[in-house]
């Protein structure tokens, strides 16, 4: 059964403010909780606490980068299958062939057309 995005909860990491708060009410627009983290280390610390349904995760970030952080949370028996997508301005290939080995399970550039996020991310979760 697909769920609602009104009750699933998004950990959008992403390091530019601005960027931030931008990606946040367009989820927030779709309906879905949005819990934010500015680098990989509160990435980590929050998806362990809060178990998102889902993580947006930039890939170059300050104090551990998303790379990092997302084999962090792999090795958590609570995260394990948590989509992860990779959000970033990086289009070249070493950036996605990293991000797959580091554990993500998609890879999309900025800028974001947000309703094909929802899309994707609903592919995700089936």
């Amino acid at each position: 059964m697909q769920r609602d995005s009104r009750d699933l909860k998004v950990l959008l990491v992403e390091d530019f403010e601005d960027t931030r708060l931008f990606m946040r009410l367009e989820l927030e627009d779709l309906g879905f909780i949005v819990f934010e983290a500015e680098n990989g280390k509160v990435a980590v610390d929050t998806a362990i606490r809060e178990t998102p349904d889902v993580i947006l995760m930039d890939l170059t970030l300050p104090l551990m980068d998303g790379f990092a952080a997302t084999k962090l949370i792999r090795q958590n028996e609570n995260l394990k299958t948590v989509p992860i997508i990779a959000v970033t301005a990086h289009q070249e290939d070493d950036f996605r062939s990293d991000a797959k080995a580091s554990g993500f399970d998609a890879y999309v550039t900025k800028p974001i057309d947000v309703n094909w996020l929802k899309e994707l991310i609903a592919g995700l979760l089936i």
